[in-house]
């Protein structure tokens, strides 16, 4: 690989996460010319679909079918149906988070096939930019983590109200198409096929997001198994696991969290000399999570112990709590309190950012680069105008009067 190929993946992954699809576009153009790209990225429990350039159409339950039958390491090239046409499409599906990502490229009509060559690019271009993706949900730092929390449970609020109301808006119709009162039995048995149709297509969608933005609770669990039992390998201690009692789904932002603090809560379990067994086990009721770590040591650890670093401000973030219980001689139970919902508290953070939206922060982050509105239109292939408008929302949101003061606070946030 020359060095021109390892600057431009080393730009790539620098930039923030909203900027790293165009980048990937434009990367990959020279090679396999193309008039738009989406990614669906499981992982990502706030911004799961994205796309660039001419895409307006495409919907995530687009490229849904196109992860699900996708080859981890071989892209596919042909034709499939994306924005509401059957279009000259590459997909690059990847393996490198546990549950997959795929990166579509929409072609020109009739484009020349892709050689290998170039394919082979275009994957392991895409197998680093998830693998770095993964990495911010994995480590489920503090900052992306508000993000992700706001924005999961403004989607799932704003499915289930759409929901209720399409639901309600069929139900009238069919309850309409069914009534003697119509003669026109044709008409009537056609709409009424339509009506259903629509229904069972918008509760699929809400399963396909239920699928990007949820983990079951016990799959998450056996995922946290897989992390730690490599940290006891060679260890005396001996590891015993209690998976949650139910099928209930997590959001995946919480699920990310509770693993990165058990793995940490253990690494401390671990500094005691004592300590031979050490118990982690979940519990998922209907509104919180309880993931408690468990050794049978002294009973001398304190609360100071635990440290601050990112395993409070993680809890912080997600509106939960360390409950501490050592008993000298018995051992220590540490246990990490997480609702499922997010908290009220979450719209008075103390991080400033954590009410702007995706592209609010992607703006924002190039108004403290100093950027102006052309050239942020530019780099994120909108118009002067829509910058306009999301720097106006950004200004009220922030409580600031110029795009000085909240470059001040992204900078004070980062």
């Amino acid at each position: 690989m020359d060095a021109t190929t390892l600057s431009t993946a080393y730009e790539i992954i620098r930039q923030p996460l909203g900027e790293i699809l165009p980048r990937v576009s434009a990367a990959l153009a020279p090679l396999i010319p193309h008039r738009g790209a989406a990614e669906l990225s499981t992982h990502c429990a706030h911004s799961p679909f994205k796309s660039v350039g001419e895409t307006d159409a495409l919907l995530a339950s687009d490229l849904t079918p196109l992860l699900a039958s996708g080859v981890p390491g071989t892209p596919w090239q042909g034709r499939a149906p994306v924005g509401g046409l059957t279009r000259d499409v590459v997909a690059v599906t990847s393996d490198a988070t546990a549950r997959r990502s795929v990166l579509v490229l929409v072609r020109e009509e009739g484009a020349a096939p892709v050689a290998e060559a170039e394919l082979a690019v275009a994957q392991a271009l895409w197998d680093l930019v998830t693998s770095h993706f993964d990495r911010f949900a994995v480590e489920a730092l503090p900052g992306a983590l508000a993000r992700s929390r706001t924005a999961a449970d403004t989607r799932a609020r704003v499915i289930a109200e759409l929901s209720t109301a399409h639901a309600a808006a069929f139900s009238g119709v069919l309850g309409v198409l069914r009534s003697r009162a119509l003669d026109d039995a044709t008409a009537r048995a056609t709409a009424t096929d339509l009506a259903v149709s629509a229904l069972i297509e918008m509760r699929a969608e809400s399963k396909r997001d239920r699928l990007i933005a949820e983990e079951p609770s016990r799959e998450a669990f056996a995922r946290l198994a897989d992390d730690l039992r490599p940290m006891l390998r060679h260890s005396p201690v001996r590891l015993e696991l209690g998976p949650p009692d139910t099928e209930r789904s997590l959001p995946a932002d919480v699920a990310h969290s509770a693993r990165a603090i058990v793995r940490a809560l253990l690494l401390v379990i671990l500094e005691q000399e004592s300590v031979r067994r050490v118990h982690v086990g979940w519990q998922v009721t209907e509104h919180e999570l309880r993931a408690a770590v468990r050794d049978d040591g002294a009973g001398a650890l304190d609360p100071c112990d635990l440290g601050a670093g990112t395993i409070t401000d993680r809890l912080e973030v997600l509106g939960g709590h360390l409950d501490m219980e050592a008993v000298p001689g018995w051992g220590t139970t540490i246990t990490a309190v997480i609702p499922l919902a997010t908290p009220e508290a979450l719209a008075g953070a103390a991080d400033p950012l954590t009410g702007l939206g995706e592209r609010e922060l992607e703006v924002l982050t190039h108004l403290a680069l100093g950027h102006r509105n052309r050239q942020i239109a530019q780099e994120l292939h909108i118009s002067e105008s829509t910058v306009k408008f999301h720097v106006a929302n950004i200004l009220t949101k922030l409580g600031v009067a110029s795009r000085g003061e909240a470059a001040a606070l992204f900078h004070k946030a980062a």
